[in-house]
């Protein structure tokens, strides 16, 4: 029988595999809309879907699997590996699937909430891809996941863009599974070679410890002090409707914007894109738990991932650190919520800038055991949240895409929920749009769309506020 060579996972990768259970399936994904070419004849499909059947070879991330189960007795399996599976049976992890009449966009909202709620089978490569036909308007869907310890936002969307092509005119791009098309091999490498590697980046780490050791306790001091309230400090979130355990079934529901209108905003109130996003999804929540009559006293605050990956970085794992947002819910008026949101952002990034970004891992690391500790140890859901949501901004192809000769209209994030973390909201930016994803627990949040709606209403008043202010 053939021995494959096991690697071992960075910590972020592996926490994302501890905290994994059945109602808190560590998942993230990628819906986009696709219109069909103007020439595209009845086969379309079904040609595109013979099209990414055809490797016979599987390059990284997908051909990873986990070696054995997650935590089987011995200290050897106590640390996650991924080994590469050689027998990988396509039809399992391609999908095809159509939507029901009259295949709107409420049919395929249903739809990605209940691919999204099963959980991935952990005694195989961990993605699925699903190829959807029936949407209405001569379009169809792509929809994919993959677990969040192969795949942060930012490596999944480099991961996508390798199937999509600027050129309508190339039908032949293969997709991102197929050998040569992807990153270098993670696994191959000895045991005793991976024990080596993480001894030598320990040695490197601890030039690093003062300063790391500087942050982490201004981080904590703040929290315990609460001398800046203006910042957002780990677990000074209130408990609320959002921060309780959880169900497995998930709602999504989406809502997308110009681009453009969010930058004039940005421009007008002298801050950031994300500054007014974070302001839009404050004034949404506010208004939505308003009218549940929850919204509690103290402001939420927002877990929001910062992308560290190199741009030349083509890997997938994880390369993501964490800043936490006071989103000032408790603050009625936009203006003034606007900016104090953007004082909080300013505090946040400049102890983040302050860093060495080889010390960047490991302060992710320590900032964020807290968290980890609290889902594993049971006490999420139940204790006073780390944050209270996550947010996130994801920037994505600034121009047209094609898949196979077909139009992307729009694509949309699908994130991972966890005990006390009952929404996510992210964003992925494209071709001059804003395309806001939000992903919820069926059980804990009736009628998730409406924040999508109120998101729309926070912007519309947002703008003209600030076009009287600037007039």
């Amino acid at each position: 029988m053939e021995k494959r060579m096991a690697r071992q996972m960075n910590p972020l990768d592996a926490s994302w595999l501890f905290v994994d259970s059945a109602r808190t399936p560590m998942q993230v994904g990628v819906l986009a809309i696709f219109s069909l070419p103007d020439d595209a004849g009845s086969d379309f499909i079904k040609n595109l879907f013979a099209h990414l059947r055809k490797p016979s070879g599987f390059a990284a991330p997908f051909n990873l699997k986990l070696r054995g189960s997650r935590l089987l007795p011995g200290a050897h399996r106590l640390i996650p590996a991924w080994i590469e599976e050689t027998r990988i049976d396509l039809d399992y992890h391609l999908r095809h699937s159509a939507l029901p009449q009259p295949g709107g966009e409420r049919e395929l909202g249903v739809l990605i909430s209940r691919l999204h709620s099963y959980p991935l089978d952990f005694s195989k490569p961990l993605w699925e891809c699903h190829i959807i036909e029936g949407l209405e308007n001569d379009r169809f869907a792509l929809y994919m996941k993959m677990h969040h310890s192969l795949v942060d936002g930012v490596g999944g969307m480099r991961m996508l863009s390798r199937l999509l092509s600027a050129d309508p005119n190339v039908v032949d791009l293969p997709p991102p599974w197929a050998s040569g098309s992807g990153e270098k091999s993670h696994a191959g490498k000895s045991a005793g070679a991976n024990w080596q590697q993480l001894i030598e980046q320990a040695r490197r780490q601890a030039q690093f410890v003062p300063s790391l050791a500087k942050a982490i306790g201004e981080t904590w001091k703040e929290s315990l002090q609460h001398r800046h309230p203006e910042l957002g400090s780990p677990f000074r979130a209130p408990l609320s409707l959002l921060n309780g355990k959880i169900g497995a079934q998930r709602r999504f529901a989406t809502q997308h914007y110009d681009l453009a209108r969010i930058r004039a905003l940005a421009k007008r109130a002298k801050g950031t894109v994300n500054d007014v996003f974070l302001c839009l999804c404050a004034g949404a929540l506010r208004r939505y738990l308003e009218e549940l009559g929850v919204l509690p006293d103290e402001p939420l605050t927002a877990g929001l991932p910062v992308s560290v990956r190199a741009n030349d970085d083509v890997g997938s794992g994880n390369a993501i650190s964490f800043i936490i947002a006071n989103l000032h819910t408790h603050i009625a008026d936009p203006l003034e919520r606007l900016a104090a949101i953007r004082k909080s952002t300013q505090l946040a990034k400049q102890r983040f800038q302050n860093l060495p970004r080889e010390a960047i891992n490991s302060y992710t690391s320590l900032f964020m055991a807290p968290f980890m500790l609290q889902l594993l140890s049971g006490l999420g859901g139940i204790t006073r949240p780390m944050f209270n949501l996550t947010i996130s901004n994801v920037p994505g192809p600034d121009s047209i895409r094609y898949f196979n000769g077909a139009k992307m209209e729009q694509m949309y994030p699908v994130s991972l929920l966890a005990h006390g973390q009952a929404l996510n909201i992210t964003v992925f930016s494209y071709a001059g749009q804003f395309n806001v994803g939000y992903t919820g627990c069926r059980d804990t949040l009736p009628h998730v769309q409406r924040l999508s709606v109120y998101t729309g209403e926070a912007l519309e008043e947002l703008e003209t506020l600030l076009g009287a202010a600037g007039s």
